[in-house]
Formats: C-alpha cells, sequence, structure tokens
C-alpha cells in the first residue's frame, strides 16, 4: 500500500513586512489541496517579496513590467506529463499587493493571504486563469479551499 507523503514547505519572508500566513496554517493548506485534489507536493516554497522584487520577477521571467500578487514556478517534470504525484515549485507573493488587495476587497489580510496561497498551489497543481471562465473557476476552487480550510 502506498504511504502518502506530507508535503514540505519552506517559508522565506524576504522583504519588511509581516505575514499573517504562519507555516503551520499554510502547511495545512497544501495537505488539504493534496487530499482533495488527489495530488502529491513533494517541496513547495513560499516566498513574500517587496513590490521592486516581484517586478524584477516578473520582468525576467515573464517579461511582463507591473507588480503583481503572486508568480508561480513549477519545476518538476510533471508539469509536461500531467503528472501531479511529485509537485515542486516556488510560489513569489508580494506582500504588499497582498496587502493592499485585501484593503481593495474589504478583506482580514489573513484570508488574504491565503486565497493567494491557494490560488498559487491550484497554479502548481495545473489550473489556469487567462480566459474569465478559468478566472472563474479558480475563484470558486479558492472560495471552496478557504471555507474548508476554515472549517478543520
Amino acid at each position: 500500500m502506498e504511504q502518502e507523503l506530507s508535503p514540505t514547505l519552506q517559508l522565506y519572508i524576504d522583504c519588511n513586512e509581516s505575514v499573517p500566513l504562519s507555516q503551520n496554517t499554510a502547511t495545512s493548506v497544501m495537505q488539504l489541496l493534496q487530499d482533495e485534489e488527489s495530488v502529491q507536493f513533494e517541496m513547495i516554497e513560499l516566498v513574500y517579496v517587496d513590490e521592486e522584487e516581484i517586478v524584477r520577477i516578473n520582468k525576467e521571467h515573464l517579461e511582463r513590467d507591473y507588480i503583481t500578487d503572486i508568480i508561480s514556478f513549477r519545476y518538476d517534470d510533471g508539469v509536461e506529463k500531467k503528472d501531479n504525484s511529485a509537485i515542486e515549485g516556488t510560489l513569489f507573493c508580494c506582500a504588499p499587493r497582498i496587502k493592499e488587495q485585501a484593503d481593495e476587497y474589504g478583506e482580514t489580510q489573513y484570508l488574504e493571504f491565503k486565497r493567494i496561497f491557494i490560488h498559487g498551489l491550484l497554479h502548481l497543481i495545473g489550473y489556469k486563469d487567462k480566459s474569465e471562465e478559468e478566472k472563474n473557476s479558480m475563484t470558486q476552487l479558492e472560495n471552496k479551499y478557504l471555507s474548508l480550510s476554515e472549517n478543520n
């Protein structure tokens, strides 16, 4: 019988902002998505950066010159094979932008940080948000996992 492994999360705060999402909470969220989506997160880096660094990453890797809340990079070979049995990746999150969004949406910073983390994990699993339909689908999944994570 195959034993399911707990996901490994490395959390880095590489900016002068407080982050309301703890490593324990983030790991619990990863475990929830892993169970619900039938995937395996092998190792995820969650890196919080400032606006300058997120723009640099966006320019260098995606040829986009603007601030965004999160950029997801998947490293394992499964992305080409549609194999989600050992997902590895890095989520670069712009802490100041996430705090601004929380204010814009009338949301707590804690829930907005958790939503953005969930959004990044969904990207690593393979969900896209290019079209309106894909965006709506991802938002529904984010809401589902926010709700489930708050009830656990």
